[in-house]
C-alpha cells in the first residue's frame, strides 16, 4: 500500500482534500495533508512542512499537488525518494524557473474572464465551507527558483471545466514540459472539491 502526500494550492490548507482522503483510506492507502504555513517562508520551507507531517512513515509514497502545490512537489518527492508525481490543475514548473516567471514562461493566456474561476462547479454548501478556510500563503515563495522535476512517473489531472488554466493552455503545457496526455475530469480547477470520487479513482489507478 502506497502513502499518498497531498499539497494544497496557494492559499488553500489541508482541508482541501478531506473528500479524498477517506476514499483512498478506504483501500488500505495513507494519506498526509499538511497545511503550509503563511509568512515569510519559501518552497524549502513547504517541502519542510510537508516532510515533517510524513514524520517515520516509510514504504510508497505518491506525491499529488494541487495548482501552485506543483512548484513544491519537486524538493518533496526527492527528499522522500517518492515513486511517483500527480499533478491536478498543477502548474509544471521547469528547473530554475520562479512561480512568479511561470506566467510568462509558459505563455498563460490568463482566465477564461468569469467573475467565478474557482468554485462554479462545487458544490454551493461546500464552495461556501471552502470560503471560511482561507490558508496563508508566502508571497516570498513566489520569487524562489524550482528544482528540477524529479525522474519518476508522472501524470497530470486536468479540469475540462477548468476556468482558471484553460484546457487548451493546458494540454499544450504538459506536452511542452511533461511530454505526455493528460488524463481529464469534467471538473473546474477545484477537482477533489468538485469531482472527488473521480480523482480518487484516478489517483487509485
Amino acid at each position: 500500500m502506497s502513502t499518498y502526500v497531498m499539497i494544497h494550492g496557494a492559499g488553500d490548507t489541508g482541508w482541501y482534500w478531506h473528500l479524498v482522503t477517506p476514499l483512498l483510506r478506504a483501500h488500505g492507502h495513507d494519506v498526509v495533508t499538511p497545511t503550509l504555513p503563511g509568512g515569510p517562508v519559501g518552497l524549502t520551507e513547504y517541502a519542510d512542512t510537508v516532510v515533517e507531517a510524513v514524520g517515520s512513515r516509510t514504504g510508497e509514497f505518491v506525491v499529488v499537488a494541487q495548482s501552485f502545490g506543483g512548484f513544491t512537489a519537486p524538493l518533496v518527492v526527492d527528499r522522500l525518494g517518492a515513486s511517483a508525481l500527480v499533478f491536478v490543475a498543477g502548474m509544471v514548473p521547469k528547473a530554475g524557473e520562479s512561480p512568479d516567471g511561470w506566467w510568462t514562461g509558459t505563455g498563460y493566456p490568463g482566465p477564461s474572464g468569469d467573475d467565478d474561476l474557482f468554485f462554479h462547479d462545487v458544490p454551493a454548501e461546500l464552495a461556501a465551507e471552502a470560503e471560511k478556510r482561507p490558508g496563508a500563503h508566502s508571497t516570498t515563495s513566489f520569487d524562489e527558483p524550482c528544482a528540477p522535476l524529479p525522474d519518476v512517473p508522472t501524470r497530470y489531472v486536468l479540469g475540462l471545466r477548468d476556468r482558471f488554466f484553460q484546457p487548451s493552455f493546458t494540454r499544450r503545457m504538459v506536452a511542452e514540459r511533461l511530454g505526455i496526455e493528460p488524463e481529464e475530469i469534467d471538473a473546474g480547477h477545484c477537482v477533489a472539491l468538485a469531482r472527488p470520487k473521480e480523482l480518487a479513482e484516478l489517483l487509485l489507478g
